[in-house]
């Protein structure tokens, strides 16, 4: 292996861990629905996992086809350039919509007391809400949630990946395009893992008392910031 390719490969890693810390589109939405849908560990890890090689193997295979077809870095890049903006307005449609109806449900689901008075003078009050645990797990049974987030994540594109895949492509290495791509791949998939799992663990354990009925508002609120910090700050 050439000296460049070694450097190139070193490269990949560290734009791959920086692309997707700096980026909280790459993590934020799994552990808001995480909170908001009562994922489990196993479930959430499982999600984030597919998505993430869904976000980057697309942008891969863009990258090879371009790369056979010899098609320009600079249309590449313009390519990329229009997944991400679809995906990002897709973010802020999906989580605008979410929280519209996290809303609904929290306003339907607000406590109510009724008090029950005994043949024998003893009183009792319960406390009720009007969407039952029941309804919940029923809901969770035919989510598309995680169906929704694949496909955002698959039409996001890795940006930083191409031009890094263009010199080994130029150089004629076969075996210098698949290193890189699979280093890259395999630290953004990992650094997303990591930092879903450890925030979703530390969330779970926040008491949040009377906001747990608004976690689904909450978490689709979060999901349309990353998408409009997405759209107007370069995020």
């Amino acid at each position: 292996m050439s000296h460049e390719i070694t450097l190139l490969t070193v490269t990949a890693a560290s734009i791959g861990f920086l692309h997707t810390v700096l980026g909280p589109d790459h993590y934020l939405p799994f552990i808001m629905m995480a909170r908001a849908r009562r994922w489990s560990v196993v479930k959430t890890g499982w999600i984030t996992f597919l998505c993430g090689l869904g976000h980057v193997g697309s942008s891969v295979i863009i990258g090879i086809i371009g790369v056979a077809l010899g098609i320009s870095l600079t249309k590449l890049e313009s390519v990329e350039s229009f997944r991400g903006d679809i995906a990002a307005w897709l973010f802020i449609a999906f989580g605008l919509a979410y929280f519209m109806w996290g809303l609904i449900r929290a306003i339907k689901n607000k406590p109510h007391t009724h008090v029950h008075v005994h043949k024998d003078g003893d009183t009792h009050i319960h406390h009720h809400d009007h969407v039952q645990d029941h309804a919940h797990t029923h809901d969770e049974k035919k989510s598309i949630t995680p169906w929704v987030l694949f496909t955002i994540f698959v039409l996001g594109p890795c940006e930083p990946l191409i031009p890094i895949l263009m010199y080994p492509a130029y150089k004629e290495s076969l075996a210098g395009v698949i290193l890189v791509a699979g280093v890259f791949c395999l630290v953004t998939v990992l650094t997303m893992l990591g930092i879903v799992l450890l925030a979703t663990l530390g969330v779970n354990l926040l008491p949040i008392g009377r906001l747990e009925r608004y976690t689904h508002a909450i978490a689709g609120a979060i999901i349309c910031l990353s998408g409009v910090g997405i759209v107007f700050l370069g995020f």
